[in-house]
């Protein structure tokens, strides 16, 4: 077997596609309110389900975090230091919500964490000084 993707469950599917492809700019591989939503990111499958649809397709109840998610991530990465800041100030601009402003850790990465409309972390760094 072979990582193909990786998806998370939503409330609110089009607020989220419009997040991860206008905001993050992942590229849509489907139309924005169906059941199950196909994006891509650097050649990484993204998927996002509803989760009334989901439930329903597997005759099953989940039970779901609300607020802010904490049992994952999603790291994204940039060129340098620098754009760790800009891409910060540009997320939070746009609509993410701030959990940590950019911080350059002992290890000598740069990172921050946003979060999205639906409160899953998304992890912005760099190793790169610039």
């Amino acid at each position: 077997m072979r990582l193909d993707g990786f998806g998370i469950m939503v409330d609110d599917m089009p607020t989220m596609v419009k997040f991860y492809r206008d905001v993050l700019g992942f590229e849509i591989k489907e139309e924005e309110n169906t059941s199950n939503v196909y994006l891509e990111k650097d050649g990484t499958l993204f998927l996002l389900y509803r989760k009334s649809d989901f439930e329903k397709m597997t005759n099953r109840n989940f039970s779901y975090v609300n607020g802010i998610n904490g049992h994952y991530e999603i790291a994204l990465s940039v060129s340098n230091y620098s754009a760790v800041d800009k891409a910060y100030e540009a997320v939070t601009a746009a609509g993410g919500q701030s959990i940590m402003p950019p911080t350059t850790e002992p290890w000598g990465q740069r990172t921050c964490y946003i979060a999205d409309p639906e409160g899953n972390l998304i992890e912005i760094g760099s190793f790169k000084e610039g």
